[in-house]
């Protein structure tokens, strides 16, 4: 077994049970993601994994849009616009067929081809680490279908773990690069219930502190919020509780989103 690979299944499922008792009118609601409602949202997530397949790019030529500002917006928007004429009873159904394809596929993985180096969205990597992303993906747009419709979840459990360690990565480069905490501060993160995170600056780089002092700041976050803010969603949750040096709390706030 996969780990990935399962937690990939789990995320699916959980979406698919999301997105299954959806009315009519809440495929086309907006999400965090300017520019993309919760049928986009399930669109992309179908586009990507079908071309995992092997599947062709389908023939759509996204026009000018306001919220794409790179080359990889670009390549979401082709098979994202290419269903915008769906229903969403029609692109879910897309999705349980690709899912279950792509799961059947990624459960025949051996630990040799988890080991091979592939192009990932983040650079040179292995399979595995593409798997993570994956991981990382579907679940940060579960969470942005959620908190679309008001149905806030999934937040606890092996998938969701995965995704959160993933984001847990870049938090030192966050606090002493993007957000420029001063050398000796202390940036501890609770997210949910999870152990504390404490981040220290030394020589303006951030490090994971392994047995951290009192803390410059302390922000308690709630996991949904935590994945809209990495993902640099515009709906992100103000509800985070900051302890301590307010401003420095609400610069790290502000400088968490990395996802492109």
């Amino acid at each position: 077994m996969i780990a990935s690979v399962e937690n990939l299944a789990i995320i699916w499922a959980s979406i698919d049970r999301l997105c299954s008792g959806l009315p009519a009118g809440q495929w086309d609601l907006p999400t965090g993601c300017p520019g993309w409602t919760v049928k986009d949202q399930v669109s992309h997530l179908v586009d990507y994994e079908a071309r995992a397949l092997g599947r062709p790019a389908p023939r759509h030529e996204p026009g000018p849009l306001p919220h794409v500002k790179n080359e990889m917006g670009r390549a979401n928007e082709v098979g994202v616009g290419a269903r915008r004429a769906m229903s969403g009873a029609a692109v879910l159904a897309e999705f349980r067929r690709v899912t279950a394809e792509r799961l059947a596929q990624l459960r025949r993985l051996t630990p040799g081809d988890l080991a091979a180096q592939t192009a990932t969205p983040a650079g040179p990597g292995t399979v595995a680490d593409l798997l993570t992303l994956r991981v990382m993906d579907s679940w940060s747009h579960e969470q942005d279908i959620r908190r679309a419709v008001g149905r806030p979840g999934h937040t606890e459990g092996p998938a969701a773990e995965e995704a959160l360690a993933y984001f847990a990565r870049f938090l030192p480069y966050l606090v002493g690069k993007r957000a420029a905490a001063p050398d000796g501060a202390t940036v501890a993160f609770r997210i949910g219930a999870r152990p504390l995170l404490a981040v220290e600056v030394a020589g303006g780089r951030g490090r994971t502190a392994a047995d951290p002092g009192p803390a410059t700041v302390d922000l308690a976050i709630p996991v949904a919020t935590f994945a809209a803010l990495v993902g640099g969603r515009c709906d992100a949750p103000d509800d985070t509780v900051i302890s301590g040096d307010q401003r420095l709390g609400r610069r790290v706030l502000e400088s968490m989103a990395f996802l492109p």
